[in-house]
């Protein structure tokens, strides 16, 4: 890139044209890259208004954006200066806990990510019409610069896409892994005939839990658009409040925030909702992007056996199905997965330390992370509930 360019820090999205910011990759539906409902103005916007990533909460925007000489946006991270680890679903606690026991200052330090959400997306966010790499490796660059400018521990660049880490790595960032599970569309009609991909005793064992999971008068409703109320909103918003105070204490959404998104991404979000007995008991949130369905959380007023299995997994791969969507990202972590049909996917992240000690430290942690993290993979891999040739054919 032969032009000048300029890094600066915005700390609101109030000062961020949503126009401006919808020339970057991802961030909104056209032909140049996928869409990602998370890197959209209005997701990033609501979760700043409505209080949930805030100053207060600990996530002080610290976003930057590169421009030219004229003051043409070429580039952006989404990013925020944070005094805790909360919330972000890489976890890197161990690592300040060693370097403060060492004398050191890890918080703050800087994230660049989307709060709350565990989902793959644009990091290295470039304009329309710009050199991608060229422009990735600057503001990875930039990234780095920034951290030494303020004189902090640390910047982290987590659930990164493949197409990302060399920018970051030849900027000096260490390389991190780990997993998740991700329903993959192989082109099925439907439901059964994703089912019959499986082996006999798998496929059986779903359809029974399908079954048994609807019993007791319950059914299901999917809820897009206009159907997102805030008397439904309401109603998901005490599921959510139930489940976060007993995983969390304290959840991190605020009930703005669905309020916000409703209103400004309807035609982007699905709720899939149990009802029993004329009201609403259970449900869960996904997002919607060009080509994946993003499951984010859910929550319940009553339990019901496989529920939770129905709501969040089964009903999100009919969705999928129904609309033509490559894949499903069900959040973080969870083999129990692995059984309905998710399979394996490394994801990435990466991180600058920019004390020598504690980052040679990282370094050789990371290194064994990853080794272990294959591993793993490896061996999900092979337990899958798919045929496996011939010897399982005859199996079945």
């Amino acid at each position: 890139m032969s032009q000048d360019v300029t890094i600066r820090i915005e700390r609101s999205f109030k000062t961020i044209p949503a126009d401006r910011w919808a020339t970057l990759s991802g961030a909104a539906q056209r032909s140049s890259s996928p869409y990602n409902p998370f890197n959209s103005h209005a997701y990033l916007s609501a979760l700043e208004e409505s209080g949930s990533a805030t100053l207060d909460t600990g996530w002080l925007g610290h976003h930057l954006l590169m421009e030219s000489a004229a003051g043409e946006l070429l580039g952006a991270l989404p990013c925020y200066l944070k005094n805790h680890s909360r919330g972000e679903y890489v976890f890197d606690q161990g690592w300040a806990d060693a370097y403060e026991r060492a004398g050191g200052s890890y918080y703050p330090k800087l994230q660049c990510s989307i709060p709350f959400t565990p989902a793959t997306g644009p990091r290295l966010m470039v304009a329309d019409g710009q050199d991608l790499h060229a422009t990735q490796a600057l503001l990875a660059a930039g990234l780095q610069q920034v951290t030494r400018e303020l004189k902090i521990s640390s910047a982290h660049a987590t659930f990164l896409p493949d197409n990302e880490l060399y920018a970051f790595e030849d900027a000096g960032f260490l390389h991190r892994t780990d997993q998740q599970f991700h329903f993959i569309n192989e082109g099925y009609a439907d439901h059964e005939a994703f089912l019959e991909t499986l082996a006999s005793r798998k496929r059986k064992a779903l359809r029974k839990e399908r079954r048994a999971a609807l019993e007791n008068g319950l059914t299901i409703d999917w809820l897009t658009g206009k159907d997102l109320t805030e008397d439904i909103w309401d109603q998901f918003f005490a599921f959510y409040m139930d489940t976060g105070s007993r995983k969390w204490g304290k959840p991190y959404l605020t009930r703005a925030f669905y309020s916000l998104v409703g209103e400004r991404m309807a035609d982007d979000i699905l709720l899939v909702m149990a009802k029993r007995n004329g009201r609403y008991v259970a449900g869960a949130i996904n997002f919607i992007g060009s080509d994946a369905l993003y499951g984010r959380h859910w929550g319940c007023i009553e339990d019901h056996p496989f529920l939770h299995f129905e709501v969040c997994y089964h009903q999100a791969i009919d969705f999928a199905l129904s609309k033509g969507l490559k894949r499903v990202e069900a959040g973080a972590q969870g083999e129990h997965k692995l059984a309905r049909g998710y399979q394996p996917v490394t994801t990435h992240s990466a991180h600058f330390i920019a004390h020598p000690g504690l980052r040679n430290a990282v370094a050789d942690y990371l290194q064994r992370e990853r080794q272990e993290v294959e591993q793993i993979g490896e061996y999900l891999s092979e337990h899958t509930p798919f045929r496996k040739g011939e010897r399982q054919q005859e199996e079945d």
